[in-house]
Formats: structure tokens, sequence, C-alpha cells
């Protein structure tokens, strides 16, 4: 099937409140684009070390994290920033990888987003059928 990446736009969450309470500038939010792997097997979005450092979060939690080799590990979640992708946008929360690790979205983006994956094409895109504002399903 081949890879599918992602550039993804993450901005600091807090600093975001900050602005609305004009108590800091545009410029003042901490934020990072991203190249991210496109992972159907992850629930959660990974980022590096770095990039929750560059970012100005922190930890705020743990998880028991099965990884593709079936190893169990204790990982740190870091949160909270804002993920946009395919000029959609959802506030988030993300496992804590190790340093220069590939980063990744999870299902949990995809579904929020309401984005699909097109292998043929290696491309990732809004679904059709709700172009303008993701749909979710509740039942």
């Amino acid at each position: 099937m081949g890879e599918i990446r992602a550039n993804i736009l993450l901005k600091n969450q807090e600093d975001l409140f900050l602005l609305r309470q004009k108590k800091i500038k545009q410029k003042d939010i901490r934020s990072l684009t991203i190249n991210a792997l496109v992972d159907t097997g992850a629930v959660m979005t990974l980022l590096p070390e770095e990039v929750i450092e560059k970012l100005g979060l922190f930890n705020i939690d743990k998880r028991i994290v099965v990884l593709a080799d079936d190893t169990k590990r204790t990982m740190n979640i870091a949160g909270y920033f804002s993920l946009t992708v395919c000029e959609r946008t959802m506030s988030n929360d993300c496992i804590v990888g190790p340093p220069g690790c590939e980063p990744l979205i999870g299902q949990i983006v995809l579904e929020t987003l309401d984005l699909i994956l097109d292998p043929l094409h290696k491309t990732i895109s809004v679904r059709p059928e709700s172009p303008y504002l993701p749909t979710l399903k509740l039942k």
C-alpha cells in the first residue's frame, strides 16, 4: 500500500487561550508544522519529545501503550494543542515518543476530523460527503 504522510500544524492550546484573553500576541503562539505518518493502526497521535518541548506542552497523564512489536510500555501523555490537517482543526493530546521518533497521526484524528485515505494516490483528504464540516457518528 505505501505510506501516507501529511503536513500538520500544531499550536499550543494554552497560548491560544491567552491570545483570546488578549494576554499575548499572535506572534507569541508556540506553533510548529511537521510532516507525520498517517498510521491507521495507531489510535492516538504520537509526537517526538523535541516537538513537545518546542510547543511548550507538559505531561498530563500516562498510558500503557502496545507497540507494533506487541511489547507494552508506559508512556507519557502530553497536552494540550490544536492540530490542523486538511484545513480541519481539533484540540488534542498525544503520546510522547522518544527523541527523533516518527510523528504519527492515529484514528482519533481521522475519525474526529472525518478524513479519508486514498492508498492508491497516497493522499489524505476530507470525506466528500462532508466537505464543509466533519460529520461524527453518535450511534
